[in-house]
């Protein structure tokens, strides 16, 4: 046993040692994982801010500038400028000045007083489907919130008889200001951590292929088993590292709440990222160059993240689908990850997610020894 371990750890140390002194592998450990971590925290949010909106109040009474005051002072929409007529909105929209357009008829104001329903047009540009129905659903809770306070009044009726009969109070767990920044920086470390693991991995053996020092490794006195198990470690302690790293930089720098386990956290990242060696390690047997290993790499990548419920709700794909995302390792450290950070998940509450991950470890790291003993033999 003893002489094993020295073997491994001597083959540990040298793959280290090749990863800092490899350009490509250094960069892939360092730069990107910490860029991505910024570039996602900031930019990837599905939160709406300053929509572009333009107005055209044809009726300018009191009653229509309280509600566009109520516009003015929403963080969702900022205001672009007014029209005077309504032959101005397609230009607008043509060139995208404005993503929407608040139209206040001349009749505005006389049909609130009148007691009659009164009508505000609004116009989005339905380029982007998302970001117009998101805010579709804010203008119009402005709308409702204003006539909810108003609408009795202009009729002449006590404010009394013009309260609802049934009030919606709503409370969100979890996640009190609805933040999509949370939802997305909590994931984000096994996102990650898969792209670091897999990309070092998958360069492992095909390194010492390119560089011809392969054939070397294979005469030494090295079992094939001690050469997987020391190809596997170092990506292993990487992933690891950059994992916790930006986990720390989520609560730390993001303010993400970490409600949960750090030992959950550590488990499940740990169960993670032998899965993603494996894959690692069995590209990088089949590959013959680096270049090979990358591009299988991506084309693994890709159709993961996508399939994983990182972005998308998984409930949302077609039937056939969802049973496809089985087998997706990132689909269950995703779920792993935002119950340990927001909803206080421990080992107990993540268990559904660890053993579809184990099974998927167990898979993909026999597939990896098992091809890897196949090639060098």
């Amino acid at each position: 046993m003893a002489p094993t371990l020295v073997r491994v750890g001597t083959l540990v140390i040298k793959e280290f040692l090749a990863i800092l002194k490899d350009p490509k592998s250094r960069i892939v450990v360092i730069g990107p994982p910490i860029i991505q971590f910024f570039v996602f925290g900031y930019a990837a949010t599905f939160d709406l801010n300053n929509v572009r909106y333009a107005v055209l109040d044809e009726d300018r009474s009191a009653e229509s500038r309280e509600l566009l005051a109520r516009f003015q002072g929403s963080p969702t929409f900022r205001l672009v400028g007014g029209l005077d007529s309504s032959s101005q909105v397609g230009d607008l929209m043509d060139r995208q000045g404005a993503r929407l357009v608040l139209h206040i008829p001349p009749t505005f104001s006389r049909d609130l007083h009148a007691g009659q329903s009164a009508q505000v047009q609004v116009i989005v540009d339905g380029r982007n489907s998302n970001v117009a129905s998101v805010a579709l659903g804010y203008a119009s809770a402005i709308v409702a919130q204003y006539n909810a306070e108003h609408g009795g009044n202009f009729a002449g009726r006590a404010p009394a008889a013009a309260e609802p009969s049934l009030q919606l109070v709503s409370r969100a767990w979890f996640n009190a200001n609805l933040q999509s920044r949370w939802f997305i920086i909590s994931a984000l470390g096994g996102l990650i951590a898969m792209i670091v693991v897999l990309l070092l991995s998958s360069l492992s053996v095909s390194r010492e292929r390119e560089f011809g020092t392969f054939d070397q490794l294979l005469v030494a006195p090295f079992r094939s088993g001690e050469i997987l198990v020391a190809k596997a470690l170092p990506p292993m302690v990487c992933g690891m590292f950059d994992a916790l790293l930006l986990a720390a930089a989520a609560v730390l720098w993001f303010g993400v709440p970490f409600r949960g386990s750090l030992l959950a956290l550590v488990v499940a990242l740990s169960v993670f990222i032998c899965c993603v060696v494996g894959v690692g390690l069995f590209i990088s047997s089949l590959s013959a160059t680096m270049q090979q290993s990358l591009l299988g790499s991506f084309i693994f990548i890709m159709p993961n993240v996508i399939l994983s419920g990182f972005t998308t709700p998984i409930a949302n794909m077609p039937r056939w689908l969802q049973w496809g995302t089985l087998i997706n390792p990132l689909r269950y450290i995703v779920t792993a990850c935002r119950e340990v950070f927001l909803q206080g998940g421990t080992l107990s509450t993540i268990w559904p997610q660890l053993w579809p991950m184990a099974l998927i470890a167990a898979a993909t790291l026999a597939s990896a020894n098992w091809l890897f003993r196949h090639r060098t033999a």
